[in-house]
C-alpha cells in the first residue's frame, strides 16, 4: 500500500510538504528568527532583506516569523476539526446504517438539514455564535464536515451489515456494540480514511477563510488568513505581507491534496487494476491476479 501511494502522481511533493509543515509547527520557536508578536516601529513595512527575509508588516512584525508560527494554527485547525467530524460522522453513520428504521430517518433528516446550508455560510454562522478564536473555529468546521462522513459511513454500513460474518456474529449472540466495533467499523473504514486525508487541506483553507473574515484567529495572534486580511490594504505599498502567508497556504493545501490523492490510489482496488492494465497494455481480465491488500479487499 505504501509503495502504491509513493508512486502516485505528486505523492513525493505532497509528502515533502506535509513533513515540512509538521516540522515547522513542532519547531516554530527554533525556526522563527523573531518573536511573531514583537513590533519594530523603526521598520514599518520594510521590504524583504537579509534581516527580514519576507519583510515586515504595518506594525513592524517579521512576516516570516508570523508565517512559521501560523503553521501551528493551520495544522491544528485542519487535523482537529477533521478528527471531530470523523468521530461524530462515523457515530451517526453507524447508528443510522445499522439500526435503520426511525433511527435512520431521524438522523439522516438532521444531516440533510445541515447539508441544506452552504458550508461557508454555516461555518460563518457557527463562528459568530461560538465567538472568535481557535475553539470556535474547530467546532464550526467539525459540524460542517460531519455530514460528509456520516453519509459515507451510512452507505458503507448498509452494505457491510448484510455480510455473512455479521450474521454469524449476531447468531452467536454478539452484542450490537461489539458487532459494530469489531466487524462493521473496521470493514467500513477505508473510504473514511480517504475522505479524511482529502478533507484536511480544505479544512485549513476554511480556517484561513474564517480568519480572513474576522471570525477565526484574532490579531495579533499569527494566522495565515488574518495576515492576508491585514495585508490586503497594503497590496500596492507592501505586497510581501500577503505573499508570505498566501504562498504558504497555497503550497500546504496543494501538498495535502496530493497526499490525499495518493492515499485514495493506494486504498482503491480499482486504481490498482487500472495501473496494472496501463503498465501491461492488457485488459484487466487477462492479467495475472495480484494479491490485494487487506484494505483493498475490505473495500
Amino acid at each position: 500500500m505504501l509503495r502504491r501511494a509513493l508512486t502516485a502522481r505528486g505523492a513525493a511533493f505532497g509528502a515533502i510538504v506535509l513533513l515540512a509543515v509538521v516540522l515547522m509547527a513542532l519547531f516554530a520557536p527554533l525556526l522563527a528568527p523573531y518573536d511573531p508578536l514583537k513590533q519594530d516601529l523603526n521598520n514599518l513595512l520594510a521590504p524583504p532583506s537579509t534581516l527580514h527575509l519576507l519583510g515586515t508588516d504595518n506594525d513592524g512584525r517579521d512576516v516570516l516569523s508570523r508565517v512559521v508560527w501560523g503553521t501551528r494554527v493551520s495544522l491544528i485547525a485542519g487535523l482537529v476539526s477533521v478528527a471531530l467530524a470523523v468521530v461524530a460522522g462515523c457515530a451517526i453513520g453507524l447508528a443510522a446504517g445499522y439500526w435503520g428504521g426511525r433511527v435512520d430517518g431521524v438522523l439522516m433528516r438532521l444531516i440533510d438539514a445541515v447539508l441544506s446550508f452552504p458550508a461557508l455560510v454555516l461555518a460563518l454562522a457557527l463562528g459568530a455564535v461560538l465567538g472568535a478564536g481557535l475553539g470556535g473555529v474547530l467546532i464550526a468546521l467539525g459540524v460542517v464536515y460531519t455530514p460528509t462522513f456520516a453519509r459515507l459511513m451510512r452507505g458503507q454500513v448498509l452494505t457491510v451489515r448484510t455480510r455473512d460474518y455479521v450474521h454469524a456474529a449476531r447468531v452467536l449472540g454478539g452484542a450490537d456494540w461489539r458487532i459494530l466495533l469489531r466487524h462493521i467499523l473496521p470493514n467500513s473504514s477505508t473510504p473514511i480514511v480517504v475522505q479524511a486525508s482529502l478533507s484536511v487541506g480544505f479544512a485549513i483553507l476554511a480556517e484561513a477563510s474564517l480568519s480572513f473574515l474576522g471570525l477565526g484567529i484574532q490579531p495579533p495572534e499569527p494566522s495565515w488568513g488574518s495576515m492576508i486580511n491585514t495585508g490586503r490594504g497594503y497590496l500596492q505599498q507592501a505586497p510581501w505581507i500577503v505573499f508570505g502567508p498566501g504562498a504558504a497556504l497555497f503550497v500546504t493545501v496543494l501538498g495535502l491534496n496530493f497526499v490525499g490523492d495518493a492515499v485514495r490510489d493506494a486504498l482503491d482496488p480499482r486504481s490498482v487494476t487500472h495501473a496494472r492494465q496501463t503498465s501491461t497494455g492488457l485488459p484487466a481480465s487477462t492479467q495475472p491476479s495480484v494479491p490485494r491488500s487487506r484494505f483493498a479487499t475490505l473495500s
